[in-house]
Order: structure tokens, then sequence, then C-alpha cells
């Protein structure tokens, strides 16, 4: 292809796009194929002779989109937002362009160095503490992985090189297997599953902690669990808080759990993958509270601040130590620069990464922070309304309060009843929801996640929650 077929292609790309995304919402959310719908629409194996890209575009509607969930239609409600918005897509076009990859600062300086500001920017929009930003003169720094699962296994990979070096400096007779087999890590029960899968990929032992009856990890149920593994010759040294918990939306008890953890020098990770793009807005950083005694700290644009995936920021107080647990240092990566800037092969799993920054800067600067905390306040604004159309119908009630954009109801009946009217709403296939069960208590989870969803839209939604729910109860 030759630079003039792209730039046909791509502008009737573009026009597909902005069709597709400005008129999503006529769309059926969830697709009614079945497993193996795509191997007969499209041949066995691949063309000799390139084809054309009119073909192309035409085989999108074809073979591709009876089988999207459409994610960003203003009635999809499950799980939690992905983001997206044109700056970020535009971004990603640079980004594929430039096609670098970034794993040292000479392989693209740029690359680099917008990835360092990029993280101040925004850690300054959230309230961060400068013990986090790299612009304060500190240690202190982000960087962006690609989820919160990978910046969860990376702090528990830097917490367990901390440790290790701190009891071999105390008995240095001990080596590293022995000290392994003894540690121990915590979080809630309500914890995201990566967390339990970095223990597994860490090879390290985590708890699951029982939170309280608001689904908060309170810091004495930790201590009791820290001295209790402590008796048993175990170390504990690293913990997992939550600020918004994927069953419930929930938060962690950080003014309690950070001092337990400075106390008995515990590395304390705080995952906030959907949450924390709420914090732009200055009413809900109270959410946050005791964010100075963490050791590092998560959140996902690509979740709720309209950058598109893969954007997950990770700020650490003291990164060195990832650094000096993943420095592997071949000559071919060594560059007269290294210490003047960051190599952020160090900070993470993989040695290869995307210019990810770009689509940072372009959704910073062309929407403005006034803009974003609207998107966020607009979202948790039509929760609110949702949530009030539930209150005012006696059969049905609400089992988490409702603090930003997710809703988490379920009909006055048993379980079983609930999973029938979750089945029936899914099935209709106008909106999209997911269930949770906290305690045995089966419930249905409406997050707002798309950036197009209006008042109109929540109408619609509860429109068929009622009548699935009519249906279900009159059986």
């Amino acid at each position: 292809m030759e630079a003039n077929q792209f730039k046909d292609f791509a502008k009737e790309m573009i026009d597909y796009v902005s069709g597709y995304l400005e008129n999503i919402r006529d769309r059926r959310v969830l697709p009614s194929v079945e497993p193996g719908y795509l191997r007969p629409l499209i041949p066995d194996s691949a063309p000799q002779k390139g084809d054309k890209w009119e073909d192309v575009m035409a085989d999108i509607e074809r073979v591709i989109m009876p089988g999207v969930t459409h994610w960003h239609s203003p009635r999809f409600h499950a799980y939690f937002p992905t983001a997206n918005s044109y700056p970020a897509i535009v971004a990603d076009i640079l980004s594929g362009a430039i096609a670098c990859i970034g794993f040292t600062w000479i392989a693209s300086p740029a690359c680099t160095e917008l990835e360092v500001v990029m993280l101040d920017w925004l850690g300054k929009m959230i309230g961060l503490p400068k013990e986090f930003l790299a612009c304060s003169g500190g240690k202190g720094g982000g960087v962006i992985q690609g989820t919160a699962s990978e910046a969860t296994l990376v702090a528990l990979l830097g917490a367990k090189a901390r440790t290790i070096a701190a009891i071999k400096k105390e008995k240095p007779e001990l080596n590293d297997a022995d000290i392994v087999a003894k540690l121990v890590g915590y979080t809630s029960s309500q914890s995201h599953s990566s967390v339990e899968r970095a223990g597994l990929l860490g090879g390290i032992k985590l708890r699951g902690l029982q939170p309280d009856e608001k689904n908060s990890l309170r810091g004495a149920t930790l201590e009791a669990a820290i001295k209790e593994d402590r008796e048993a010759g175990l170390i504990p040294f690293y913990v997992v808080a939550t600020l918004g918990t994927t069953s419930s939306c929930t938060f962690d008890n950080l003014q309690e759990i950070g001092p337990v953890c400075n106390d008995n020098s515990v590395w304390l990770h705080v995952d906030a993958a959907y949450a924390g793009s709420a914090f732009i807005c200055p009413e809900f950083r109270y959410l946050m509270t005791g964010i100075e005694r963490a050791d590092s700290f998560n959140f996902n644009p690509h979740k709720w601040l309209l950058v598109n995936f893969d954007c997950s920021t990770m700020w650490l107080k003291e990164p060195n130590w990832l650094v000096d647990a993943f420095n592997v240092d071949p000559l071919y990566l060594k560059h007269e620069q290294q210490g003047a800037a960051p190599d952020y092969r160090h900070w993470q799993i993989p040695l290869g990464r995307r210019f990810r920054a770009l689509k940072l800067w372009f959704v910073l600067r062309l929407y403005g922070i006034e803009n974003l905390q609207t998107h966020i306040r607009k979202h948790v604004e039509l929760a609110h309304y949702f949530e009030s159309l539930v209150v005012s119908d006696e059969r049905f009630e609400i089992t988490e309060e409702v603090v930003l954009g997710l809703v988490c109801f379920r009909l006055k009946a048993s379980n079983e009843v609930n999973e029938a009217l979750l089945k029936r709403l899914n099935g209709r296939g106008v909106i999209h929801l997911v269930p949770s069960k906290i305690r045995d208590v089966y419930f249905l989870r409406l997050a707002i996640c798309s950036r197009y969803t209006e008042k109109e839209d929540i109408d619609v939604s509860w429109k068929e929650v009622k009548e699935a729910a009519d249906e279900v109860l009159k059986k």
C-alpha cells in the first residue's frame, strides 16, 4: 500500500469510525452469534495476492460487527467503563506511525520523556503527594503499565525484592529461597481476582481478609493477621488495598491500613483501577484519604478518563526497588545516558513498550481538566438518577451505597429469581449487565460506561429492567 492508497483508506476508515460511534445507540449491545460464527465467513487461508482495501472495508460489517459487543453503547452497563475518545484514537494513529519500541531513553527519547511529564501532570490532577512525582526532585515517579493487573504484580515483585534485601542485611546466612517460602501478603476478599493471580505468578502466598459490613478492609483486621502470621514464623511483606472494588465499588480504609503497613515495614499498594479517575474532582478525593502512606498507587485512565486502552498509570515512591529487581542489562541495551533518565524496561514485565503517553497528552490537552471533570460528574449524576428509579419501585432494593458510577441492585426475592432477571435482561439484547455476589447475596450491577449516555438512555435501561422483572415475577 502506497501513501495515496493509505490516505484514501484512512479517510474512509475515519468516516466509518465516526459513523459507528455516533450511531452506536442503534446497534444491539450484545451480539447474538454462537461460538465459531466467524470461521465460515472468511477463507481458510491468507490470500496469495493482496486484497483491495475496499473489500476489507466491506467485510467489517459482514464479518466483524455481527460479533462485536458494543462497549461504548449508552446501554452497555456491564463490568466498568472502557474509555474511548477521538483525541485518543488520533493519538494511537500517530503512535502507530512512529512505531517506536521505547524500552530505553535512547530508543526514543520523546517516548520516555513525555511519559515522565504526563505522569506528573496526571498525578497533580488527582492530588497525589509530591513523593510520587518525578518533578518533586526526589526518588518517586510514574510509569504507564498495560493493565492494573500488571501494576499489582510489578508492585508485588518490588515489595519482594525490598523485603529480601532487608532480611539478608540482618541475616546474611539466609538464602532467597528460604525467605520467599515464608513471605505472605494480604488483601480484602473483595479485591479483584488479578490480585490473587499476582500472588500465583509471584510465587507468594496471599491471604484474603474479611472486610467489615460495608465491605471495607479495616486496619484492625490487617493488624491481627500480620500478628498471627509473625507468630507462626511467616514474613508479612505486601498489602493491596482497593479503592473502588469491582463487585460493588467499595473502599478499603487507607487511614487505618496505612499506619499498620508502615509500622510493620510492609509494602502498601493501592489499586484504584476504576475509581482513580474520579479523583480529578476535588469532591471525591476524600475517598483516597491516607494515600500518603502508600508505597505505590495505580489507576486506569483507560477505564474512565477517555484514554483508549491500554493506559494504566502507576506511581512509586521508590521505583529503584523495581529497577533493581528487573535489571537485566545486556551490552546491546546499554547507552551513554543511562541514569540521567528512566529506562522504563526496568519498570515493567515486558521489554518493549508502545508510545502510550501520546494518548494522555492528546486527551489532557484537547479536553482540559474542566471537561474531564464534567464527564466524571455527569456519570455519577446518571448513576444516582438510576438509583432513584430503583428506590421508587418497592419490588427492588439497593445493595450498596452508590458513591460513583455503579449501582448495585436486586429484586427483593431469591438469588434464583435475580439470576432469572439478569438472563431475561441480557437475552432481550437492549441493555447488557453483569452480576456479582457478596456473602451469598446475588445482585445486578449497572455501571454508567459510555460517554454518549444521557438521561434518556437511563430511562430506556430502567424500562428494560422493569419489563424484564414483570416477566420474571409473572412466571
